[in-house]
């Protein structure tokens, strides 16, 4: 029998945990700068609570049966840190707003017919509660971009897309209930034909193209809502987006403008989102990928609170994987692992308790250090030296039984 990892999981070797670490520890220096606070939260999750926000498919959750209790692990991280937000009674002693960062695997279920696909995904992203309104979005997406830039990407090379779930549903409510569903779907899909062959009045018909081509350069698509008889409503989150496009511009004076498309087709999978939505995209030559995503989720701390108390919240994920892929094109990350910077070896047998202490003290008086003894038994000092050479230590320390270390560098 031959041993091999589950379907669509995957083992990170020592270079690709090197990457991964480059990525993250950029990012964490920035969540911290913002003051943002490390959350853990279960990877396994009750698959009811997964449920309860109406934002994740059942058939995408990989699934367990602990006696009769149904279990998940989760897809994503947003739902976990809501429900932890509304059910911990640390979180009544915490004034708002709440800053949380986050990074952890998630796994999603391979569609039918995709065995083998991959399932487990690295995700880091943020969690604001507690603080709605303009400001608080203006936050989350200048966060974002500071993360970009840890991450040494230009602004020629990725792509804000924004929408707006609140308008976006609501400009959707004004078709008849059985078309929602379907024009909805097309629109998420970017799915034109399939918009076309709708069986709709010709009003409607060429409202639903109109909101099929809501996207663009912010005032462009400002510009084409005025044909549209928005409701006061409407016309408030409008007016809102307007505000906080300008505000992302004004928060970096003497800088060149950020890279920003509005969408308001842009409709996420997750039915929790509220207000805000974005995608943030790299475009480096004609191929793009998605690097994140997020949006505003007002009620769903709500839904699993006992007193259905609402919290407004809004954060972001990166996609490490995405990430380390566009990056892999450039000088960024590492290509090598950390190499150790000193190798201890006994000359002897009786030495060898000696190179475990000398190696220690090493490490005590330097805590960054890497430091490694030698275990095995080399024929000659030069392939020792050879060893050295091949995994990049520059330097030997030669101990004897006394202790006494000799010290030479490697070239």
């Amino acid at each position: 029998m031959v041993y091999q990892s589950a379907p669509g999981a995957r083992d990170l070797l020592p270079l690709d945990v090197a990457q991964k670490n480059w990525i993250e520890d950029r990012l964490y220096q920035v969540f911290h700068q913002w003051g943002y606070h490390r959350i853990i939260t279960s990877t396994l999750e009750r698959l009811d609570t997964l449920m309860a926000g109406g934002a994740i498919n059942r058939s995408t959750v990989i699934q367990l049966q602990q006696g009769q209790e149904e279990l998940g692990l989760r897809p994503e991280v947003t739902a976990s840190i809501a429900r932890t937000a509304a059910t911990r009674k640390y979180f009544n002693r915490v004034t708002n707003p709440k800053r949380f960062y986050y990074s952890a695997n998630v796994f999603v279920r391979s569609p039918k017919g995709d065995y083998g696909q991959q399932q487990e995904f690295y995700q880091a992203g943020v969690e604001l509660l507690g603080a709605g309104g303009v400001a608080a979005d203006a936050e989350i997406l200048l966060l974002l971009a500071d993360c970009l830039q840890a991450l040494e990407f230009s602004l020629d090379q990725w792509v804000w897309v924004i929408g707006e779930a609140g308008l976006t549903q609501s400009l959707l409510s004004s078709f008849p209930a059985e078309y929602q569903k379907p024009i909805r779907e097309a629109i998420s899909s970017l799915d034109y034909i399939a918009l076309q062959q709708l069986d709709l009045p010709e009003d409607l018909q060429q409202r639903a193209q109109l909101l099929f081509n809501l996207r663009g350069e912010p005032s462009q698509v400002f510009q084409k809502l005025t044909a549209l008889d928005l409701t006061p409503e409407e016309q408030s989150k409008l007016e809102n987006l307007k505000t906080l496009i300008d505000l992302l511009q004004e928060s970096r004076p003497n800088q060149p403008p950020l890279p920003i498309i509005v969408d308001l087709s842009l409709i996420r999978t997750f039915d929790y989102y509220s207000g805000i939505v974005f995608e943030v995209a790299s475009r480096q030559g004609t191929e793009v990928k998605i690097l994140g995503q997020g949006g505003r989720y007002d009620q769903l701390v709500a839904v699993y609170h006992p007193q259905h108390e609402s919290l407004p919240g809004i954060g972001f994920c990166l996609n490490i994987e995405a990430l380390q892929q566009v990056l892999q094109g450039g000088d960024r990350l590492p290509t090598e692992i950390p190499a150790s910077d000193c190798l201890v070896v006994p000359l002897t047998h009786r030495a060898l308790g000696a190179a475990f202490t000398y190696a220690e003290t090493l490490r005590s008086q330097t805590p960054s250090i890497r430091v490694q003894v030698n275990l095995l038994e080399w024929e000659t000092q030069e392939a020792v030296k050879n060893y050295a050479k091949e995994r990049r230590i520059h330097q030997i320390a030669w101990i004897d039984a006394q202790g006494n270390p000799q010290i030479e560098s490697i070239s």
